[in-house]
């Protein structure tokens, strides 16, 4: 990607993108879709403008963070899951383990006449999504959302503040993460602004307070310390990033054909001490099993903005009458695991250069088969393409927005002609891609 002309058409795309996220920001609530619709063709219209004519780096760097820096203090107007962070970061700041009870049952002990403290607590326990559901934050999570919780336990405009200077500083390191591993890869560094002007990034992440953002860093910061042969830390790194997110996990079957059997074992057990020590505050016979039936839950309950689970699912109703998603969660998961697997075992010279783009594809195969793709699900996808000449996942990132058809009604409904045009076009992109890319290319398309 090339430095281009055409000033006048970058600060019409600056300030439409800019306008863009001004109106998501503070003007959208989430069941108006059509304009949430708008708000995100234009932001995806500059952003598509200023790649084609791109900025000088050092002012895309600029505009990036502008871009953060205007929703500071908003409130999120697409997601109410920061409603559950503040309840689980209230109860970790009062010594209380977050995943040993529903939030219901803790509702249930608390006797409003006699725990003047926990108003807190009562006060927003009407506005949580998941009441009869175990927290699923790991730790690391959870130390952010205790902090907040801790410099502002009656202040849910101070809460969100806190949150949201805490992913623009992880986002600014993965800016740098970026920058660093692009130049280490001879790639041109350019091709960083593909993850940090991207609207999906930037209203999922800085607007929605989705801790994504944290995960990416560390996931980065594993493969900068791969590249420089330090074993431990990238291990340390990894264990940091599962323990934002959980999804770092599947890197691991990657690694084995790129360190040997003796370093791969070595690798994993500092990944798992780290992670031992980071859970190590809420360490408890319910973590395990709680954890469990969250997984449990996501794998066999849970459906939203699927793509061949929901093919699957059309066929089940055809031949039973009715939903098997218990079992097709079973079956859909292993074969995740065998696909995880097998990539790993088929990879051709796996090199660290090469590790993003694996990752990717690996990542792409378990979304395709998940019963559950959140936009922000996607972001992963978007940083890893920086280091691959595919160009899927940005597609994916410019229609995964129509998911949010489902949220224009209180009653959760969603629109399956939508969900069947964004797979449509993501699959038809993906496959023109895998006949058409040279997988060695170092130019942009």
């Amino acid at each position: 990607m090339k430095p281009g002309r055409g000033t006048a058409g970058q600060l019409v795309a600056i300030l439409g993108t800019l306008s863009a996220y001004a109106a998501l920001a503070y003007a959208t609530p989430r069941p108006y879709f059509g304009q949430l619709l708008a708000c995100y063709l234009l932001a995806f219209a500059g952003y598509a403008w200023l790649l084609w004519r791109p900025l000088p780096l050092r002012y895309g760097l600029l505009l990036a963070l502008a871009g953060r820096l205007l929703w500071l203090p908003a409130l999120p107007a697409l997601s109410d899951d920061y409603h559950r962070f503040r309840w689980d970061g209230q109860l970790v700041a009062e010594g209380q383990n977050p995943y040993r009870y529903r939030p219901a049952e803790v509702r249930q002990q608390i006797d409003p006449s006699t725990a003047p403290e926990h108003r807190a607590l009562l006060a927003l326990y009407p506005r949580l999504n998941s009441p009869q559901y175990y927290s699923v934050y790991p730790p690391i999570s959870q130390a952010v959302f205790a902090v907040a919780s801790r410099l502002f336990p009656t202040s849910e405009r101070g809460f969100v503040l806190v949150l949201r200077l805490c992913i623009i500083l992880a986002e600014t390191a993965t800016a740098g993460l970026l920058l660093v591993l692009l130049r280490r890869f001879e790639l041109p560094r350019q091709r960083a602004m593909l993850y940090l002007l991207n609207p999906l990034i930037i209203v999922e992440l800085t607007g929605n307070l989705h801790f994504e953002a944290l995960m990416i860093c560390g996931l980065l910061a594993a493969l900068w310390a791969f590249t420089h042969g330090r074993w431990v830390l990238s291990a340390l790194a990894l264990a940091g990033a599962v323990a934002t997110k959980l999804l770092p996990l599947l890197l691991l079957p990657l690694l084995l054909r790129r360190l040997g059997g003796a370093r791969f074992l070595g690798y994993s057990a500092v990944t798992g001490l780290g992670l031992l020590l980071l859970f190590a505050p809420f360490l408890s016979a319910e973590l395990v099993q709680n954890l469990s039936r969250s997984l449990d839950l996501y794998f066999h309950k849970f459906e939203f903005n699927a793509s061949i689970y929901y093919l699957l699912r059309a066929l089940g109703y055809w031949q039973t009458g009715y939903n098997q998603i218990a079992r097709l969660g079973t079956l859909l998961a292993v074969a995740t695991g065998s696909i995880v697997v097998l990539l790993a075992l088929t990879e051709k010279r796996p090199t660290w250069a090469s590790l993003p783009q694996a990752l990717l594809f690996t990542l792409t195969g378990y979304f395709a088969l998940a019963t559950t793709v959140h936009p922000w699900y996607l972001t992963t996808l978007v940083a890893l393409s920086v280091f691959s000449c595919y160009r899927y996942a940005l597609v994916w990132s410019a229609v995964v927005p129509l998911s949010y058809a489902a949220y224009q009604t209180a009653a959760y409904a969603e629109n399956l002609w939508l969900v069947g045009l964004e797979y449509g076009v993501v699959s038809g992109v993906l496959l023109w891609e895998l006949r058409n890319r040279n997988p060695r290319a170092a130019e942009l398309a």
